[in-house]
């Protein structure tokens, strides 16, 4: 079998034609890297230019201007200096109560009563002692008067010798003997009387009473509950309310011995509550505890409310500033304030840079004078605004930022 001829040249490699591929793939590996290397240089200054610029950033407050008068701060409580725990001397069963927590009673007004069914009973067989006694003395002065006119008549008979000397004597025995009488029937309606007004004590101590104006506290008992004096038995109870003088009201607070040299008797003081946080009360330094205490190193500083408040209660927690100077009525309401260094001049024009959804926003804002490290705000802010801080030069409006804290 033969084989027919084979044309080999059709087999040649062209490499001519190789050389002009591995050209053109080279070329577009070239294109694509530096498009690539564009596209990243483009992508990262887009994302140097619209990334959010890190911030320190501030809130806006309302500050009071008794801060700039501000020598000393302390924290203390509000205590009463009248403030009394209500009893009674006599002891038994608690039968009625007049007054609840929050009552005001006016001094000797009746709030409880002990029973008193035999203290009642003393006092009217006492009643009655008096009665039986005065009578015995009506008695006895009845019969003194007739022992004095028949010593007068046996006087005048003897003078006419009508009765003998013994018979006189007798008359004179008679009208001592009614003297003496009569003496000891005083004496007992006396001791009538005193054993009277002591049952009237007596019952009198079953009555609780107020001892002053003031407010009831807290109640200690309740009907039905055994009272006894300073609670001494089981199960009983001694105190059956408290009370307090509401317009004695004072903070106390301690002031360390290194800050005594800050504060006299008499200095003008501002009370914050922390139940009140809104308010300011005018407050003095009434006195000065005289001792130290040397576990703390502090004396005790009794502060007195100037302004009465029926919101002021004993045993809030409360905050004083003790200050240079009277605070003047027209700086007595709060100001809205910020840090200096949220204010800066651009354009010859006070602004600053409230922070809002991510965003710094530029306004114009009208400053008044300065509070400790803060400075006011007249127009422009309001409390609860966020700020940037010592905002930068090149901070725009309008410009992407994120707060450093």
């Amino acid at each position: 079998m033969s084989v027919p001829p084979t044309d080999l040249s059709a087999l040649r490699i062209d490499r001519d034609a190789t050389v002009a591929g591995h050209g053109r793939r080279r070329r577009r590996v070239w294109w694509v890297a530096g498009a690539v290397i564009a596209l990243a240089a483009g992508s990262g200054a887009y994302v140097a230019v619209t990334a959010p610029q890190t911030v320190e950033t501030g809130t806006v407050t309302s500050a009071w201007p008794a801060q700039g008068y501000t020598l000393l701060n302390a924290t203390g409580y509000v205590v009463a200096q009248r403030k009394a725990s209500v009893a009674s001397k006599a002891t038994g069963r608690l039968e009625w109560l007049g007054v609840r927590e929050g009552s005001i009673v006016k001094e000797g007004e009746v709030l409880a009563r002990i029973e008193s069914g035999d203290v009642t009973a003393q006092l009217e067989q006492s009643a009655a002692g008096v009665k039986v006694a005065q009578a015995n003395l009506a008695q006895g002065e009845a019969e003194l008067r007739d022992a004095e006119r028949a010593l007068r008549r046996s006087a005048d008979l003897l003078a006419k010798n009508f009765v003998s000397q013994s018979a006189h004597d007798q008359a004179i025995a008679r009208h001592e003997k009614a003297q003496a009488a009569a003496g000891s029937l005083r004496a007992s309606v006396t001791a009538a009387q005193a054993s009277y007004r002591a049952a009237q004590v007596a019952v009198g101590q079953t009555l609780i009473r107020a001892p002053f104006d003031g407010v009831v506290l807290t109640k200690n008992a309740n009907v039905g509950d055994n009272i006894t004096p300073f609670s001494a038995a089981a199960d009983t109870k001694g105190a059956v309310l408290t009370m307090a003088d509401m317009t004695t009201l004072e903070v106390e607070t301690d002031v360390s011995e290194s800050n005594l040299a800050k504060v006299k008797v008499g200095q003008p003081c501002e009370i914050q509550l922390d139940a009140l946080p809104d308010v300011r009360f005018r407050g003095v330094l009434q006195r000065l505890v005289p001792t130290v205490d040397r576990a703390k190193a502090t004396v005790m500083a009794k502060v007195q409310f100037v302004d009465s408040d029926p919101r002021i209660l004993p045993e809030m927690s409360a905050k004083v500033a003790f200050l240079a100077q009277e605070v003047p009525d027209d700086q007595r309401a709060p100001r809205t304030a910020v840090l200096a260094s949220a204010v800066v001049d651009r354009d010859g024009r006070p602004v600053a840079f409230v922070v809002d959804a991510g965003r710094a926003r530029r306004v114009e804002v009208r400053t008044g004078a300065r509070i400790g490290d803060l400075v006011e705000v007249a127009a422009g802010l309001k409390p609860g605004d966020k700020v940037v801080l010592r905002p930068p030069p090149g901070l725009r409006d309008g410009a992407r930022v994120s707060s450093s804290k």
